[in-house]
This record gives structure tokens, sequence and C-alpha cells, in this order.
């Protein structure tokens, strides 16, 4: 071959390897903090656009108690990571479970399925009503 040929074909060959990196690298940033209730309760009052409020107990956890607004996966559910993997992803999420086990298992889960922004609540619900915030039930 002759030498103008092979430094032509290189520098093809490099200019699709800078393509390809710059079309698959990941942009998406990830902020996944442990917060505590009065942090958590500033993010909610906030109400950044689209805010979730997720509760991760059982059914029968959420019906006794839960915070204002929140929507329930069941961490123990056999589908509970593809029920995550159906909930947006790019919008913030406050998230809770009884005393924060289940919450610290479950950022790991929503950090692998590409989960923006997560505040998980430290102490879960039991520390969010010591501090004297809200339930309902």
């Amino acid at each position: 071959m002759k030498p103008r040929l092979i430094r032509s074909l290189l520098l093809l060959i490099l200019a699709l390897s800078i393509l390809v990196t710059a079309c698959s690298s990941d942009t998406t940033t990830q902020s996944i903090e442990l917060v505590s209730p009065a942090d958590a309760a500033q993010v909610i009052a906030d109400d950044p656009a689209g805010l979730v409020v997720l509760d991760i107990r059982t059914p029968e956890e959420f019906n006794e108690a839960r915070l204002a607004d929140a929507i329930m996966v069941d961490f123990y559910a056999d589908d509970f990571a593809d029920q995550l993997d159906t909930l947006d992803k790019d919008v913030p999420y406050v998230m809770y479970c009884r005393t924060g086990n289940r919450s610290s298992d479950a950022v790991k889960t929503m950090k692998s399925l590409g989960f923006t922004e997560v505040y998980e609540i430290d102490g879960g619900i039991v520390n969010w009503y010591e501090q004297g915030y809200p339930v309902v039930n």
C-alpha cells in the first residue's frame, strides 16, 4: 500500500473512533444523597418540577402512615427494579423506607437504572416523624 493511502486510512479510523466515543459518552450526571429529614422537607417545600415522593415500604406500612403525596413501590416485590425502571429517571425523588435499611439498597438500584436526582431520607419515615414532620394515613 502506498504511504498516502495508509495515512488516509489511519486518519479515517481515528476520526471514526473520536466520533463513536463522542456519541456514546454518558453526559448524564447523578446526584444521589443521603439527607436529613429537615433537608428532605426543604426539597419537598421547594417543590422542584416533577418531584416524586417515593415510599418503598410494603403496602401495609404505606397504608398506616406515609408522607403526603407519596407513591409506593414495594421494595420486597419480585419486580421492584422493573417497577422503578418504569419511572421517569430525570425528575427529582425524595425516597424513604421505614428506617433506612431498604432505602440504602434501593439507591444502588436507582443509581444503576440511571436516576439523576435522588434524596434518601436518613433514618426513613421513623426519623422523619420523630423530627416532628407530618405524615398522613
